[in-house]
């Protein structure tokens, strides 16, 4: 039965961590881009926050939302809130989330967002991702980067104009009026993170 528990614990460990929710205040990282560049939350001084979105290759939610990420991105990020988005996936369980995999995406489908390797998977960890996609809106305040709201993009991955509650964009919104979102959190629904096996 120790035993058991033990397996039971261990694997737990190796996933995801206690998720980031509203109020909390999210860790930085340096984690590096599709073009060989180290990027992370502070280089961002102009940024009122951001929209960080675990993310990836392969995923076909994430397919269904790429185009809706690029429009946020379009959209909010000259308002101080871009898209940072982040591949966690390790590369042994799916070869298609590989960098040079990611590599090939951002430049066929000319992404205007940071797209970074999260090679160890400890800011998947430290943030509590589950799915790709999976979306942290953040605020900066006096150098610190507070959760504003967790979960999906919208309410409908099969349809993006049958989505009638836009969750992200609603509380960017928000923060843009010096609001706090009225919805903080919703289900991330996608692909779950490919673990590194231990």
């Amino acid at each position: 039965m120790f035993l058991i528990v033990s397996g039971l614990m261990m694997t737990l460990v190796a996933g995801a961590q206690s998720q980031y929710k509203a109020g909390d205040v999210a860790a930085d990282f340096r984690l590096k881009n599709v073009n060989g560049e180290t990027v992370s939350l502070s280089e961002f001084g102009d940024a009122k926050g951001f929209v960080v979105t675990f993310w990836c290759n392969s995923c076909p939610v994430v397919k269904k939302y790429d185009q809706r990420l690029q429009d946020i991105h379009a959209e909010f990020a000259s308002k101080g809130y871009p898209v940072i988005a982040i591949n966690p996936n390790d590369k042994s369980v799916a070869p298609g989330d590989s960098y040079e995999e990611m590599q090939k995406v951002a430049k066929s489908k000319k992404y205007q967002f940071e797209y970074l390797y999260d090679e160890t998977q400890e800011t998947a960890r430290a943030y509590g991702a589950t799915n790709t996609p999976h979306v942290y809106l953040l605020s900066k305040n006096d150098g610190k980067f507070i959760v504003e709201y967790v979960g999906a993009i919208d309410n409908n991955a099969d349809d993006a104009s049958a989505a009638d509650k836009k969750y992200l964009a609603d509380a960017i919104n928000s923060l843009l009026k010096g609001e706090s979102p009225a919805v903080k959190g919703t289900k991330a629904v996608g692909c779950t993170i490919k673990w590194k096996k231990s």
